[in-house]
């Protein structure tokens, strides 16, 4: 294998980037020529999923993953206390969502069986606080220098990874901040990236020219689909400015609970970037589906690497006609992505054109996450099937609710256009449509009223009860505070709980 750090230095010399771009650029004329030409329809509608999730010890302390888990397993994610589950994808009916959850299950369990060996448990939650046996800001900010590159301790040693990294530091003056309610830090290396833990739906679509109504119609979606789905509202303690010099936490922990996000892990994500470019951000409607590639070529190249640069072992793995283009869409970080001229589900060795929907944290259970997934496809079927209106919400108001939902949750000011074409901010009739079309989405694909209920039922509780993960998880630290427990205490109490009942595969509405 290629040096890593000799890897990064060719990754970002100026005649990689000149020499990226030109194949990006040739490449993304041939799938806009395929686009154009109507060569991209599939099969039918598809599912897929990723998922991750993140390791502990026995004392419940962050931990870095051993290799014999990865074994044919799960893949490794950025940071060494990660792990990323994909499930193959299968067709948008109700056989396919079985699929997808079985999958998902076995995978988790078998996973979870090989971690327990090494004396670790695998936790489902969007963001770590009880940190490793070293500290939080030890653990993300211990690096090293080599050969002029900065090398991250406790990331996945990765030449992808590290090319990401070097390549943002070299904008940022080697240095990252992190800004959110009670915190204000830089950090030597995006590794705090990896606080964060997301699940992601894949839908991918039949024909090409419904494309920008799906897509945007995903749009508009994004805040209130997010709003039920929030679980990382607090960091680790430690990195909170401590007020007085108190060890106990911040000077007044009841405002930081009252001004924190909901869904801390956006920000955290968009600011571990976008301080060399912004490219972490809610992207703009498109009136065709060529505008999807034009933006890709047009967005800032990071870390490019060329496909000579694989191991041929490596290379099975990737479609040959487009791997620069492929390389740059995993730097495409926004948080509705379209992924164009992939293998499709179904016969043949024809192109596809998919939806990957981003900005959704990874759930307590398996179940809430295939729940996610149901709900996300059979919305966006839904919608689409029905000519539903709200596809022409306009990109200020789809970015606003988005924003505002990661800051309230399900108390956001959301935006949303009803099927008689009245705008609304009333989220009663937000909710009541939005099930009601997810369901219609379903219904459209064969999916069962039993399978429908299974999984968008518990969803549908949490608007009905106001109850997500992070309100649970605030409400819980409250609760400790209140009882006279340190804030530092609170919080590791709570988490330690939700280790717990997450284990235990109830829903979140469940949780007393």
């Amino acid at each position: 294998m290629t040096d890593p750090v000799a890897l990064v230095a060719r990754s970002l010399a100026d005649e990689t980037r000149r020499e990226f771009d030109r194949r990006v650029d040739e490449q993304a004329a041939r799938v806009t020529d395929a686009l154009r030409a109507g060569r991209l329809d599939s099969p039918g509608f598809g599912l897929g999923l990723e998922l991750e999730a993140y390791a502990v010890d026995e004392a419940g302390r962050l931990a870095r993953v051993p290799d014999a888990v990865f074994e044919g397993r799960c893949e490794r994610e950025l940071g060494r206390h990660n792990v990323e589950f994909n499930t193959d994808p299968t067709p948008f009916d109700g056989p396919g969502i079985a699929a997808q959850a079985a999958q998902l299950e076995r995978r988790v369990r078998n996973a979870q069986t090989a971690a327990e060996t090494a004396g670790l448990e695998l936790v489902l939650d969007a963001m770590w606080t009880t940190p490793p046996p070293e500290g939080a800001e030890t653990y993300l900010s211990a690096v090293r220098e080599r050969a002029g590159a900065t090398l991250a301790e406790n990331m996945t040693p990765s030449p992808r990874y590290y090319a990401i990294d070097n390549h943002v530091l070299a904008r940022t003056a080697g240095e990252i901040a992190l800004s959110v309610p009670g915190v204000e830090r830089a950090f030597p290396s995006l590794l705090f990236e990896s606080l964060t833990s997301s699940v992601q739906p894949h839908v991918q679509l039949p024909d090409v020219e419904s494309f920008p109504r799906y897509y945007n119609a995903a749009l508009a979606t994004l805040g209130p689909v997010l709003a039920l789905a929030t679980n990382s509202p607090l960091l680790p303690p430690e990195l909170y400015d401590f007020g007085d010099g108190e060890a106990d936490g911040p000077a007044d922990p009841d405002a930081l609970l009252e001004a924190t996000a909901h869904e801390l892990r956006i920000p955290v994500f968009e600011q571990s970037v976008n301080r060399a470019w912004e490219k972490v951000r809610v992207p703009r409607r498109i009136e065709r589906a060529t505008d999807a590639v034009d933006r890709l070529v047009a967005d800032p190249t990071c870390a490019p690497f060329l496909r000579e640069w694989v191991a041929d072992g490596d290379r099975e793995t990737v479609a040959d006609r487009f791997w620069e283009l492929d390389h740059k869409r995993g730097t495409y970080w926004r948080w509705l992505r379209t992924v164009v001229g992939g293998q499709p589900v179904g016969r043949g060795d024809r192109w596809s054109v998919r939806l990957e929907y981003r900005p959704l944290p990874t759930q307590p259970t398996v179940a809430e996450t295939v729940g996610l997934q149901c709900l996300v496809a059979g919305l966006l079927r839904g919608l689409a099937e029905a000519d539903h209106p709200l596809a022409t919400l306009e990109y200020e108001a789809a970015a606003g609710s988005f924003y505002a939902a990661v800051e309230d949750g399900l108390e956001a000011d959301l935006a949303w256009i009803t099927a008689d074409g009245d705008r609304t901010t009333d989220r009663d009739a937000i909710y009541d449509e939005l099930f009601a079309f997810a369901r219609r989405g379903l219904r459209e694909q064969g999916v069962s009223d039993e399978t429908i209920e299974t999984y968008l039922g518990p969803l549908e509780a949490r608007w009905t009860e106001r109850t997500t993960p992070s309100r649970w998880k605030l409400e819980r630290v409250r609760d400790r505070l209140d009882a006279g427990e340190r804030f530092v205490d609170a919080v590791a109490g709570m988490q330690s709980e939700y280790v717990r009942r997450a284990g235990a595969d109830e829903p979140i509405t469940r949780w007393s």
